[in-house]
């Protein structure tokens, strides 16, 4: 990632996975904390960790914020 880009991490789905767009992109189905952390670091974001997902403003928590994983 070259600069400040929204996250947006969907509800969660039947199987409890979530979808996570970066700006426009998606880049993966997450199905905890550390896939997004993994997804973000692909992006370009090298120190992120779990706490910072949590925590950052830069993510648009859809259905339900970091502790909603089941459908």
């Amino acid at each position: 990632m070259t600069g400040v880009q929204p996250i947006t991490v969907y509800p969660p789905a039947a199987d409890g996975g979530r979808r996570v767009r970066v700006d426009d992109q998606f880049v993966g189905m997450a199905y905890g904390l550390l896939d997004i952390v993994e997804f973000l670091r692909l992006a370009g974001l090298e120190d992120v960790d779990d706490d910072w997902v949590r925590q950052s403003p830069l993510i648009e928590w859809r259905g339900g914020g970091p502790d909603r994983w089941e459908p």
